[in-house]
This record gives structure tokens, sequence and C-alpha cells, in this order.
């Protein structure tokens, strides 16, 4: 069974307001001390309004979804024993007058430096999904394999629609956000993992960025761990529904290794269409069409139907087809979480939004 992990990104929110507020010292500090989290489950971000969990190694969704709960629960506990909330939500609905200050570590001081105002408006929490590949060799030709497939990632994702107390009119805000840095969006076609180590050093030896793990690709080899990165996903705001995100991830990665080693042909887009493809998945999420593997515009709904037959097999292998292909259809039943979060400002205003995003957080 390929092994999986899970982080998710939270900012931390007045209760009423709605405001972040920079407590994550407090907020980590209390949930270390509780009998729920371990060493280093609870980790700081590059603002002190953020808190990441990470989820330990898991062979199966049942894990993953025990890990998210548990994690969740402890850090929306340790919140509100500080006087706070966490917000499941891929951007902060609000900003107050003052910038949230920086983490003071050398790297994001560094950052700050550099970048001062994509730092400060850097409240926005992401899923990243980690999948175990056998060796780089194969985790670059996965890479290959699932580029083609992000935007459909992205749109059923999509989970943050709000931004300054106003509707972007995007799905996925944060997408447009993170996409500032200078290397962000979908990867480019490699042609091994010997041409992968040489981008990625002539991009730090160049200067432009400052370190390898400011390669922001949507999905990259990780550099701590022997897995496959998948960073496109807005965190989301149910439990289940990061684990059908992380069920689906695993499938394709599983789907790409067989492939690869059948000699199956390369599904291609052009760079320049994938990237348009995925803002476009960020603007309307799956309210309009997505482009399918070779660049091709069709509905939502049948881009998610092919992904889920494309996938089908390795689900089935895994256990996971009935629960992953159920939450795929509520999806489309429900809407995205995006959808659901503007469903909630029209209907509620600000309290009915914050029952929301701070709600489903916080897990009883």
């Amino acid at each position: 069974m390929i092994t999986v992990g899970v982080e998710e990104e939270y900012v931390l929110v007045d209760p009423v307001t709605g405001l972040p507020v920079s407590r994550v010292e407090d907020v980590r500090r209390t949930a270390g001390l509780g009998p729920l989290t371990e060493r280093g489950e609870v980790q700081d971000e590059l603002l002190q309004a953020q808190i990441e969990v990470a989820t330990p190694v898991c062979s199966s969704l049942d894990e993953v979804g025990g890990h998210l709960l548990r994690l969740r629960h402890a850090v929306a506990s340790a919140a509100e024993a500080n006087g706070c909330r966490i917000a499941a939500t891929g951007t902060a609905p609000f900003r107050g007058a003052l910038p949230v200050p920086v983490t003071p570590t050398p790297r994001y001081l560094r950052m700050e430096g550099e970048a001062r105002q994509l730092v400060d408006e850097h409240l926005i929490s992401g899923m990243h999904v980690h999948v175990a590949v056998p060796d780089p060799e194969t985790g670059v030709a996965v890479l290959n394999r699932i580029r083609g497939w992000l935007p459909a990632l992205l749109a059923m994702s999509g989970n943050s629609p709000l931004w300054e107390g106003r509707d972007t009119g995007f799905a996925s805000w944060r997408t447009i956000i993170f996409g500032r840095w200078p290397v962000s969006g979908p990867p480019p076609v490699f042609g091994g993992f010997t041409d992968y180590e040489r981008r990625l050093d002539a991009l730090v030896e160049s200067g432009m960025i400052a370190d390898r793990g400011q390669v922001y690709w949507q999905a990259r080899l990780s550099d701590r761990y022997p897995t496959i990165e998948v960073r496109c996903l807005d965190v989301q705001l149910r439990p289940e529904d990061a684990v059908m995100l992380a069920g689906i991830v695993r499938a394709l990665v599983a789907t790409s290794i067989a492939e690869e080693k059948a000699g199956a042909p390369l599904a291609m887009s052009d760079q320049e269409l994938l990237q348009a493809g995925n803002w476009h998945a960020a603007r309307h999420g799956l309210n309009r069409t997505l482009l399918d593997p070779y660049g091709h515009p069709h509905s939502s709904g049948d881009v998610l139907c092919s992904l889920l037959q494309h996938i089908t097999p390795a689900l089935e292998e895994a256990g996971d087809l009935r629960e992953v292909s159920a939450l795929i259809h509520r999806l489309l039943r429900e809407g995205t979480p995006a959808d659901r979060q503007r469903r909630a400002w029209a209907e509620g205003g600000l309290p009915g939004l914050l029952a929301l995003i701070t709600g489903a957080a916080s897990v009883a």
C-alpha cells in the first residue's frame, strides 16, 4: 500500500470580528501540552496568525481521517483556550489595519525583507498531500503524468472566495495570491530527475530565489521526504473532504506509477494552456468548464467523471473507491467549499460565515 500524509494550515481569528490574531506560539504551546498531539505535529508558519498540522505517515484513508480529526480538535481546543478560533479557509476573509507580524525565523525574516507586501498578504491556508514514491526518477515521471489533472484538483478544493471583507469572484483567491511568487503554478515537463535537479539548482544559483523551499510549484518532489508533494489545494472546511482529496491524489500517483511501468503514452498540454486552465479553475471552481490533461475544455462534471474513471483501478486496489466516489458525488451535488462560504455569507452575514469556517474546524 502506498503511504500518504497530509498537512493542513489554518488562520487564527478573533471569534467575534473574524480578524486574524497573532497567537500562534500560545496556541502551539497549549496544543503541545495536551494528550492529543506529538512532537512535530503542530507547527508555526510564515505569519504569527497561522498554524499548521501534519499527520503521521498513513496507510489508509481511515488513518488520515482519524489523525485530521484528532489534530483539528487539539488545535481548535488550544485556540479556544487562548481566546481565538482556527478558521479552515484558504484565505483570511478579513484583515486588520496593521500587518500580522512575521514568525521570527531567519528564513521568514529574509522573505519579509525581500517581498514585504507579498508576505503581509500571505494570510492563506493550503492543504498539502504527500504520497510515497519508490525513487526520485519515478517521482519526476509521476509529476509529468499528474500535472494535467492539477486544475481539476484545484477546482474541487476551492475554499477562498472572500478577501478583505469582499467576494473576490474567485473560488480560490489563495491560488492568485500564492501565484505572485517567482516560481509557482503548475510544474513544467521534466526530462528526468537529472533535468529536475538541474532546473532547481539553476533557479537557486541565479539568485532569483533564496533556496529550494521557494520552488512553489503546485506539485514537486519533497526535499524532506521520499514523496511527491501536491500543493495546489486550499485547506478544506470538512475533514472528510480533505480525506477525499488525499485519496484522489494517492490514486493519481499509483495510476501514474503503473502507467510509467507499462510505458503508457503521456497526456500532454502546453505549459501556457495549463497555466491558463489553472487560473480558470481558481476563478470558477466547478461552476464552468475545466481542462482535461490534454488541454481540452469540458464541463466540470465530465472532467471529474473522467478523473474518477482514470483512477478507479487504483482506488479499488486501495479499498477507497466507494468512499471517494461518494464524496465526489456529494461535492458535485453541494458545490465546493467556496460555494458554501458564499451561501453562508449571503444568508448569515459575518456570524454565519464565522460559524461555517470556524465551526467546521472545531471538531467535537
